[in-house]
This record gives C-alpha cells, structure tokens and sequence, in this order.
C-alpha cells in the first residue's frame, strides 16, 4: 500500500479519526508515524492556550515602511493621503547571474512540507476539538518497562512512563503526568544522557496521559533519564533548565 497522503497525515497529528486503510497502514509504517510525530509536536505546541493568546500591537520600525517605498515608488508616510504621495524612481535589482552551464531552478518542495502546509491549513479549524488516539495499532503496543517519574524540589509533579514496542518493532514512550496547569509555560518531556549534557525532545507534553513516538535507532541506555521540565513561552527550543520530574529507564 503506499504512504498516506500529506492530509491523511496532518489529520493524524491533529488527533482526528483516518479512513481504515490510512489507519491501518499507519498504524504498521514506521515513516509516516515518523512524519505524524514531527508534526504533532508543532501542533501540540500550537495548542498551548497561552500560545494562541493575542499580544501587545507592535509598531513596526521606520526600515519597514522605506522598504515599502523604495520597491514601490510611494514616498507617503504612513497616515498621510494620496495627495502626499510623491512618485519617485523604483530600486532596480540586477538578476543574480546563472550557474555557469547550468539554469537555475526552484528548490522542490519535499513532502515534509507539504505536509506541515496540510497542518498549518486545517489547525485553526480542528484544534481544541475531541481527542482522539492518534494511531488506531495502539492496542497491539507491548510493554518494555515502567519508568516512576518522581517530583524535584518538592514540585507538584509526578507520574509514570512505559516505554512500549510495536509489531514492527518501532517504539513510544507513553507518559501519564499528574501536574497543575502552569502559567505562561509549558510542560516538556525529553530523554536525557546521564551527563545530563546531550538530550532528546519529545515533545509538548499535558497532564495526562500522551503517547510520544521514539526516534528509530535511539539507544535508550545512552538516554535513560526521563525529564518532565516547564518551558517558558519564549520560542526557545532549548531546555529552560527547569525539571519538576525525573525517572530513570533500567537498562
């Protein structure tokens, strides 16, 4: 059967039901889980409340509207009327010159971002709704081993997490978190090197239970620390340093 098409797979990253056969395909194909995975970690952040909050207008700097009148002729200022408009001479870039022996072409897109398009089009319309499982094989995951994630510094957090394995032979870590709801934050789940150095993110995590798939080839005795940490809504993508839950995989 081929791979589900770009919406079959935006749809699964939104939570949404798939037809029988896409569900069934994706539920025993390790690259479109892969592509569904990449995907739902966009959305997930996308459905953080705080992150869909409307912010302060900001006014844009003088460069913006000068960029605006160079390439257009327009010498009015932003507020005045079309009889304040001068016409001046329009900047003139020369083309950049050709490959030698060669035309330049347009970059093809890939299929990922078909993909994040298909996502980006239908989130507005379909986030917030019911949830439902993300991949319709859930039943046939079978159990590795069971992760206690405790509280750091008396946090109010804690949980479990299964490390699980499918028929393929493609794996998840499913994440059950008891938590408050944080303000102006996120929680995040990562896998982490004992040197506490080098890790793994998996993704926006919710108090809950969230399945998260694992990156196929990940040796998960070099990251067996599992870290619950609260992210600040700053569009950093690094660790904010701050755990509230941690557990150890047992090799």
């Amino acid at each position: 059967m081929p791979h589900c098409q770009p919406e079959q797979l935006a749809l699964a990253a939104l939570r949404e039901p798939l037809p029988a056969d896409d569900a069934a395909h994706l539920g025993s194909c390790a690259e479109c889980r892969a592509e569904v995975a990449a995907l739902q970690r966009a959305v997930d952040a996308v459905a953080v409340p705080e992150f869909a909050e409307p912010g302060p207008p900001v006014a844009p700097p003088a460069s913006v509207w000068a960029g605006i009148a160079a390439a257009t002729g327009v010498q009015a200022t932003p507020g005045g009327t079309a009889s304040d408009a001068e016409p001046v001479a329009p900047a003139v870039t020369a083309p950049a010159p050709a490959a030698a022996g060669g035309q330049v072409l347009p970059l093809r897109r890939s299929r990922r971002t078909v993909v994040l398009v298909a996502a980006a089009a239908i989130t507005g319309a379909v986030v917030g709704a019911g949830a439902v499982a993300l991949l319709q094989g859930e039943d046939s995951l079978e159990p590795l081993t069971t992760v206690a994630l405790e509280p750091l510094d008396g946090e109010p957090a804690s949980g479990r997490a299964e490390v699980v394995v499918r028929p393929d032979g493609s794996r998840a870590l499913e994440v059950d978190l008891d938590a408050p709801a944080v303000e102006d934050a996120y929680y995040e789940i990562w896998l982490i090197e004992p040197g506490v150095v080098d890790m793994v993110p998996l993704g926006v995590l919710r108090p809950g239970t969230q399945t998260f798939e694992l990156p196929a080839g990940l040796d998960l005795a070099a990251y067996p620390i599992v870290d619950v940490s609260v992210e600040p809504l700053d569009g950093d993508p690094t660790h904010s340093g701050v755990s509230v839950a941690r557990g150890q995989i047992e090799s």
